[in-house]
């Protein structure tokens, strides 16, 4: 399969290029930067260039037969609310709508599960209500529906993934394992916010595994990515502390702040259906994260 990736340096979209090329596929990846590198010899190209500015020629050369849309606004503490979520669903709904229009006829496009409305159980596609409480997850379900409509007026199947917790080696050092791991190494004392707070944290290879499932099978719908495993933000903190070796240093108070997302945990039912299966469990995940960064 001709796979063509945007946000293909980021570090869902790196870790999905690896997997699809160790697959056997042949990527594209759009980037103003071709700071990640495959191995040399793999099937694979880079188009400098952006999703408000795309390679139309390189792309056409490369002529795909599917794209992976990973590419958005992701930095800790701004994406949530950025005014830039909206130029985001501009550049996507254009560039793919094109891509369809020169005969791409697959499309997975990167959700989140924070489009649901947060009730306190499983989340499920197709069951739980669609209720977004941040402009990220509105301005990801506006495309969502937009994308729902032209694509399947043109036959073109569409996987929307509602990406749970992500987490592994490569990620922004301002998300919660990092910034952990970080901070205990430096002997910086760590106070927990939310310790009661349960979410569904999944290994950025199984993400991208799972990614890779749904454009094999050929997967139309809404699909969950997540383990369908909850766990504590308060025993995930612990792990990494002992790990580390620097219990000393994390705080987890009895009574913490509310959250909102207290309880973000996938039904994954349908993502099994397709045959995924999680391959690394949270203990052995924060292993391999801890090592990678000495």
């Amino acid at each position: 399969m001709r796979i063509l990736v945007t946000g293909g340096t980021g570090f869902v979209g790196s870790a999905f290029v690896r997997t699809a090329l160790a697959a056997g596929h042949s990527v594209a990846v759009i980037s103003r930067t071709a700071r990640v590198v495959p191995a040399t010899g793999e099937d694979w190209v880079h188009l400098n260039g952006s999703l408000a500015e795309p390679p139309w020629s390189g792309i056409s050369r490369f002529n795909p037969d599917a794209c992976v849309h990973a590419a958005w606004i992701a930095t800790p503490g701004v994406y949530l609310e950025s005014a830039e979520n909206r130029s985001w669903v501009d550049w996507s709904q254009s560039f793919l709508n094109r891509l369809v229009a020169e005969g791409v006829r697959q499309v997975v496009a990167l959700g989140t599960c924070i489009e649901y409305r947060i009730n306190g159980v499983p989340l499920v596609e197709d069951h739980s209500e669609i209720v977004p409480a941040s402009l990220y997850g509105q301005s990801k379900d506006v495309l969502h529906r937009a994308l729902r409509q032209n694509l399947e007026r043109h036959g073109v199947a569409l996987a929307w993934a509602r990406l749970f917790y992500p987490y592994g080696p490569g990620e922004h050092p301002d998300r919660l394992v990092s910034s952990l791991i970080r901070r205990f190494r430096a002997g910086e004392r760590v106070t927990l916010k939310t310790p009661r707070s349960i979410k569904d944290y999944i290994h950025v290879d199984d993400v991208a595994a799972a990614l890779l499932r749904t454009l094999e099978t050929r997967f139309n719908g809404a699909i969950n990515v997540g383990t369908g495993i909850g766990v504590a933000i308060g025993d995930l903190a612990r792990q990494v502390a002992e790990s580390v070796g620097r219990t000393e240093l994390l705080d987890v108070p009895e009574i913490g702040v509310a959250d909102p997302l207290d309880f973000v945990v996938a039904d994954v039912a349908r993502l099994k259906s397709l045959g995924w299966t999680q391959q690394v469990r949270l203990e052995r995940g924060l292993q391999r994260m801890i090592q990678a960064e000495l």
